[in-house]
């Protein structure tokens, strides 16, 4: 007889093991499937995010940040070090200590929660019944009256450039080089490759982004797209756009690749490639036959705007469904169908969840961007302003960058806000509080900041939206 459960989360990433605790918070008997195997070959809970994903990559930029900072920034400040050298053993090493910290930490919470967990390969039969096949090939079926669809998301691989974990690699693979490449190659500007190709670039690789599209970061604000741009550029990446890639080819032990722009085509020879151009949803093999949940065109699994798939106890969160494939959307996703499976008013707002790149300068916004009120004729007014105005911003010696507040030209609601600069990653969460209420870029304007502070920038932009800010001619 199969073991049963109110709630059945397959995947453990930030959307499954947060829906599985809450769910279990709210007193309904859950179990979480996850398949993922970490680099001790055992299995370890935090999907992508935690385990080859989020965590790790900042712990890298972060020991890269640091190493860059005393060849480059120090000396500003009068630190001098003689011979400094990058040990990446060490720093690799530091990585999985904190991923094995928070993958621990989650079968920590799990056993708090009294969520069940359940390690192998799960597959949703019809009747909510979810098959395991564990590591070892035993199987189990578990029977729920909720089963939430969590499978996560996985690296987009190109035919012509197939990933062989030596020289041609995901995110996974840059992320446990023995060595910094001479020459690193990158496929995509989108966040992995900027991020990834940052950590190598500071720490001395000569680092080539091939990027297809004619724009910079096309879904950011062209102001802050722009901003970015140039200081990479100063960093020494070197950003190629409108670069298709057409083929990549190991050749001894470089990677020669070739691609074409608009001066025709032209190759490349790096010692590493890094293919970052996107991510997929990780469906395959979660459906049998008969389920009655539906894909789409790029197989991610079809809800409406509660997460649920039509199928009676069926509901899908995360980077399996429609909206950005950020940790922090399937979370508050994990966390609205839980309590709508209790009975409670789970919601979440996806006109004000933050983006951002860790990056040096940082990158984050949300909400709207100019180009998108343009293209739907909503009028507008904004006001900006630069970090390079900013007390605190000179005394860290970390001037580049703006704040660029959006806001209706009518009402003054706030309808959008770009960052590039010193901790916009943190800045970000003022703003994405003024706009959940509905606030104004007067709310902004009015509200006092500490002096001095990074977040001064917010408020003099807010106050900019009315050409009245105090530091700046406006």
């Amino acid at each position: 007889m199969a073991d049963q459960f109110d709630v059945v989360v397959i995947g453990a990433g930030p959307a499954g093991y947060v829906a599985a605790i809450r769910a279990a918070q709210l007193g309904l008997k859950t179990a979480c499937v996850d398949a993922f195997i970490g680099k001790e070959g055992k299995p370890a809970l935090g999907g992508t995010c935690l385990n080859v994903g989020c965590i790790p990559s900042k712990a890298l930029l972060d020991s890269s940040r640091q190493f860059f900072n005393l060849t480059h920034s120090f000396k500003d400040h009068g630190i001098s070090a003689a011979n400094p050298a990058i040990d990446v053993k060490t720093m690799v090493g530091r990585k999985d200590k904190i991923v094995k910290q928070f993958t621990g930490g989650i079968a920590m919470l799990f056993k708090g929660s009294k969520v069940t967990p359940y390690f192998g390969k799960a597959m949703l039969k019809p009747g909510r019944t979810v098959s395991v096949k564990g590591h070892d090939g035993a199987s189990v079926d578990i029977a729920a009256t909720n089963v939430i669809l969590a499978p996560g998301s996985t690296s987009i691989e190109l035919p012509f450039a197939k990933f062989d974990g030596k020289f041609i690699v995901d995110n996974a693979g840059a992320l446990d080089f023995d060595a910094v490449p001479k020459r690193l190659g990158v496929i995509g500007a989108g966040v992995i490759g900027l991020e990834l190709g940052s950590v190598w670039r500071r720490l001395g690789a000569e680092v080539t982004i091939l990027e297809a599209l004619p724009d910079f970061l096309g879904t950011a604000d062209r102001d802050v797209a722009k901003i970015a741009a140039r200081e990479f550029v100063k960093q020494g990446l070197d950003i190629k756009l409108g670069a298709k890639v057409s083929a990549a080819k190991v050749v001894g032990n470089a990677v020669e690749v070739t691609y074409a722009d608009t001066k025709g085509e032209a190759k490349i020879v790096v010692d590493k490639l890094l293919v970052a151009v996107g991510r997929r949803a990780a469906t395959q093999g979660v459906l049998a036959d008969g389920t009655g949940v539906k894909l789409d065109e790029r197989g991610r699994i079809v809800v409406d705007e509660h997460c649920w798939t039509g199928v009676e106890g069926v509901w899908a969160v995360g980077d399996c469904v429609r909206g950005p494939m950020l940790a922090h959307k399937g979370s508050e996703e994990g966390v609205a169908v839980a309590e709508l499976i209790a009975g409670k008013a789970g919601h979440v707002n996806y006109d004000t969840i933050p983006w951002v790149i860790y990056t040096e300068p940082e990158i984050a916004w949300a909400g709207k961007t100019e180009e998108e009120l343009k293209k739907d004729n909503v009028p507008y007014k904004s006001g900006s302003f630069p970090f390079a105005a900013i007390g605190r911003a000179v005394a860290m010696n970390e001037t580049a960058g703006q704040v660029k507040i959006l806001a209706h030209a009518e009402t003054d609601r706030i309808l959008g806000v770009h960052m590039v600069g010193p901790s916009v990653s943190e800045l970000i969460a003022e703003a994405v509080v003024a706009m959940e209420f509905h606030g104004a870029a007067e709310d902004l304007a009015r509200i006092v900041h500490a002096h001095p502070t990074l977040s001064e920038a917010v408020h003099e932009a807010a106050l900019a939206v009315d050409k009245r800010a105090i530091h700046k001619a406006n």
